[in-house]
């Protein structure tokens, strides 16, 4: 599988809350998508979250956040790590 890097904005003021929901509401779907969210991080004052995935394909990915309430504006795959 591979790995996809999303942005969402817009997100200003975002609290570790609602960040910790949004994430929950990606784990309660992304089985159905063959999708596995690894970590997500934030930045309140821009309004800019990031989420890192594994998954099938970068539709994959987008179908779940469509489906948990919060579409991705940006989807990157990341071909390479270290």
């Amino acid at each position: 599988m591979a790995k996809y890097m999303d942005v969402h904005h817009g997100m200003q003021g975002i609290t570790a809350d609602q960040l910790r929901e949004a994430h929950e509401a990606d784990l309660a779907v992304e089985k159905d998508e063959g999708v596995h969210f690894e970590r997500t991080w934030a930045d309140p004052r821009s309004g800019t979250v990031f989420c890192l995935s594994e998954a099938p394909s970068a539709e994959a990915v987008q179908r779940v956040h469509d489906r948990a309430g919060h579409k991705a504006d940006e989807l990157y795959p990341v071909p390479l790590t270290m």
